[in-house]
């Protein structure tokens, strides 16, 4: 499948004085898909994706709040990131959306299809547990030793050794124009980790739109079997799996995109 050529705006919406940062991909008429990232990434991790997808649809990213361009908050509870979602697509009026997302940003999918049903017309799960036990440690409890800004980006990214790579690319410069930051607060991030982490079955089966669940075989984060149930649990929803980790739209790209692109074609 060749990929469309499509044009990215980053636009912003102020929430309460905080500024919430987003790619909107395709032509504003396109059929509207709310396309959100988890951890350690920001919106334009969907940018292949929406060119995948073609003109017929608009993906919106945000970079969520404390990610990317977006500005940090006070809160990173499943509310309050939701509140950010239900005040974006209200500003952009979109109509009903297809809500996808990875790892966190696929807890905040349904929870935005539980808690606005007539908002969401359907599910894309990528690899994002609906029953993730409480660790202590947490997976992401390396961040706590990152430093958020550095005075050059080659010290930022020799400060987050084996992650320094991965976030590079993504690095800021301060608007003072004195150092780099990263694209996420290491402190925030621990937060909202924190908070993700719980029994959010009740959410996933509270909607009952289509749905797809995309598992990585070998996730670190959605075992085989709970994907399964995921599936013959709810509704209208089916189950594909692919030959990676967690990290599956990074690992198998076209894989993914087509899994995506087959759920959307039966909608």
């Amino acid at each position: 499948m060749t990929t469309h050529q499509h044009t990215a705006r980053r636009r912003e919406l102020t929430l309460d004085g905080r500024r919430l940062s987003y790619l909107d991909h395709g032509p504003a008429n396109g059929r509207p898909l709310l396309a959100l990232h988890g951890h350690l990434s920001e919106g334009s991790s969907f940018d292949d994706l929406a060119g995948e997808l073609g003109p017929e649809w608009r993906v919106i990213a945000p970079d969520q709040r404390g990610h990317g361009d977006s500005d940090r908050a006070d809160d990173y509870s499943r509310a309050g990131y939701v509140l950010d979602l239900t005040t974006l697509l209200d500003h952009l009026n979109t109509g009903p959306v297809v809500a996808l997302g990875h790892s966190l940003g696929g807890i905040n999918a349904l929870h935005l299809a539980a808690a606005r049903p007539a908002a969401v017309a359907a599910l894309v799960n990528i690899d994002a547990a609906v029953d993730l036990p409480h660790q202590d440690p947490g997976p992401l409890a390396f961040l706590a030793d990152f430093p958020y800004t550095a005075p050059t980006r080659e010290q930022l990214i020799a400060a987050c050794g084996p992650v320094g790579p991965m976030v590079g690319p993504l690095l800021r410069p301060l608007p003072d124009g004195d150092g780099w930051r990263l694209p996420f607060h290491p402190q925030d991030t621990l937060d909202s980790e924190r908070q993700v982490h719980g029994d959010h079955w009740a959410q996933w089966l509270a909607s009952d739109c289509p749905a797809l669940v995309v598992n990585g075989r070998t996730s670190q984060a959605l075992p085989a079997e709970q994907a399964a149930a995921m599936a013959s649990r709810r509704p209208r929803t089916s189950l594909v799996t692919l030959e990676t980790d967690h990290f599956v739209q990074l690992q198998d790209p076209k894989g993914c995109a087509r899994a995506v692109r087959e759920f959307l074609a039966g909608l």
